[in-house]
């Protein structure tokens, strides 16, 4: 089944192509397609005006060629630049050209005086090399126009794999992209380039899906909302999970906002365990967490009823953090390895490895991934998504590499990339809230992929309804609001809360 969110590289995109050639449909069938997207996204968003298409020479520019006819036959006034010669267009990229009955302007950086809508159809997802050159100098002078862009598959020069800038690059307004999208358009810098970004069939079938089988998705519910741990009627705390935070002696604050968003998502109980002199600050805090002195946590791990564990947040990086991290391990809990219980490992990343498993995950942001596993890649320069699927191929476990494109990688090659985080996240205390979400959804056995995922997509939200002056504890807060509508997207699917 499929959901809506898979992403595809360039590479399954062009089999995708393919495959829908060979079961019968035509190419310029779906160039065609593009195109009328193309030109009605445009007519959905803006009045008649004056229109640029910029063409390239390959079945992006044929793409262009069709919107262009599908907006002059509405009425639109649009001019046509071509790189490169009519002439020399061969494919389906002829066929469209040879269907615009206007004439063909040769590309040039001087820009028409009446501050035409751009669209660039001159470079697709799959561009090799920097755009360099007049395409450049056309570019430049758009973006330095302040002309509104409208980008055919990706603005050009925009790597579709990774979403890095080659050359060149005028940011879009909008975006129209076919099928599904590719990872260059959620991850950064291709994501802020982009703009807003639409999907439009063209009339390639889900089947090919099956045949190509893509690895990574964008993150939303469909993508695990099935095996979200809704509370049961007749259930009670116990069925919950007993989820165990390691408290830090100095930093307070971060183990008690994990414990409270543990809770927010469902754990049963959620006990902090802290070294014996602050204590009394953790158990003056939320009166529904649980505190224990660190000399019990040997007593607590030998407990089976304790099956979840977050270290990390404030906990210091020290042989203990480290020993603690082993000594979890050991016990089998479920884990959320965060900050200090990832760079205690830093300079012997391979014990850590050897030690998690599946139902670990680990939640650097890029500074303690570097610090932790940079010396194990064989290429550090790697792209997000191939790094945190280096590392969790590695280790077994879920690697979530966090940022404003934050990247969730299962071992088994499963990846998701969130693209739903407003930058107000960035303020100091909201990763701890974030852990403490995946600590309560491991708690009551939503499997390791599925939780980081489901945890992330909330925590973004929660943000999204918060907006301008976001602090961490504000998220505990909202959780509510934001959990009521999932139940209600997951009440409409079929397998939401009982009542």
């Amino acid at each position: 089944m499929t959901t809506g969110l898979e992403l595809l590289t360039v590479e399954e995109m062009g089999r995708a192509d393919r495959l829908t050639a060979e079961w019968g449909t035509p190419g310029i069938e779906l160039m065609e397609n593009a195109g009328l997207a193309i030109a009605e996204a445009i007519l959905a968003r803006w009045p008649v005006r004056p229109v640029l298409v910029l063409c390239g020479p390959g079945n992006n520019g044929g793409d262009g060629f069709v919107a262009a006819r599908r907006l002059a036959e509405r009425g639109w006034p649009v001019r046509v630049a071509l790189l490169g010669r009519r002439d020399s267009l061969s494919g389906d990229a002829a066929i469209a050209a040879s269907r615009w009955d206007w004439p063909v302007e040769p590309l040039t950086a001087e820009l028409p005086g009446e501050k035409p809508l751009v669209v660039d159809a001159l470079f697709g997802a799959g561009l090799t090399r920097p755009v360099e050159g007049l395409p450049a100098e056309v570019l430049g002078a758009v973006a330095a126009a302040g002309l509104s862009v409208v980008a055919v598959d990706v603005p050009s020069g925009l790597d579709g794999n990774t979403g890095a800038l080659k050359g060149t690059v005028a940011a879009a307004v909008l975006t129209v992209t076919f099928f599904r999208k590719k990872p260059g358009h959620l991850l950064l810098p291709g994501r802020a380039m982009c703009g807003e970004t639409v999907v439009a069939d063209i009339g390639i079938p889900d089947r090919t899906l099956e045949e190509i089988g893509p690895a990574a998705s964008e993150n939303g519910p469909a993508l695990w909302l099935p095996r979200y741990p809704w509370p049961q009627l007749g259930g009670h705390k116990y069925q919950r999970g007993h989820a165990l935070v390691y408290g830090g002696a100095r930093m307070t604050g971060a183990a008690r906002l994990g414990a409270v968003a543990a809770r927010r998502l469902g754990a049963g109980l959620v006990t902090v365990v802290a070294p014996e002199e602050v204590v009394p600050i953790y158990a003056a805090g939320s009166p529904g967490t649980l505190v224990s002195p660190m000399g019990d946590l040997p007593d607590l791990l030998d407990d089976p009823r304790r099956n979840a564990m977050l270290i990390g947040p404030g906990a210091g990086r020290s042989d203990a953090t480290r020993q603690a991290v082993l000594e979890a391990c050991r016990a089998g809990k479920r884990l959320v390895l965060d900050a200090d219980a990832l760079t205690s490992f830093a300079g012997d990343p391979q014990t850590l490895l050897d030690s998690v498993s599946e139902h670990a995950v680990m939640t650097p942001h890029d500074g303690e991934f570097g610090k932790t596993f940079g010396d194990l890649l064989p290429d550090p320069d790697a792209d997000r998504p191939a790094r945190a699927r280096a590392v969790a191929a590695s280790a077994g476990a879920v690697l979530l590499l966090k940022g404003p494109d934050t990247v969730i990688a299962a071992p088994d090659g499963r990846t998701a990339i969130n693209a739903n985080a407003p930058p107000f996240l960035a303020t100091a205390g909201s990763g701890d809230v974030l852990s403490g979400m995946i600590l309560g959804l491991l708690a009551q056995g939503m499997p390791a992929f599925e939780a980081a995922c489901a945890a992330v997509w909330l925590h973004g939200a929660a943000a999204a309804d918060i907006g301008p002056g976001l602090i961490a504890e504000d998220l505990l807060d909202a959780l509510p609001g934001v959990l009521r509508h999932l139940a209600g997207l997951a009440t409409a699917a079929g397998h939401g809360p009982s009542h």
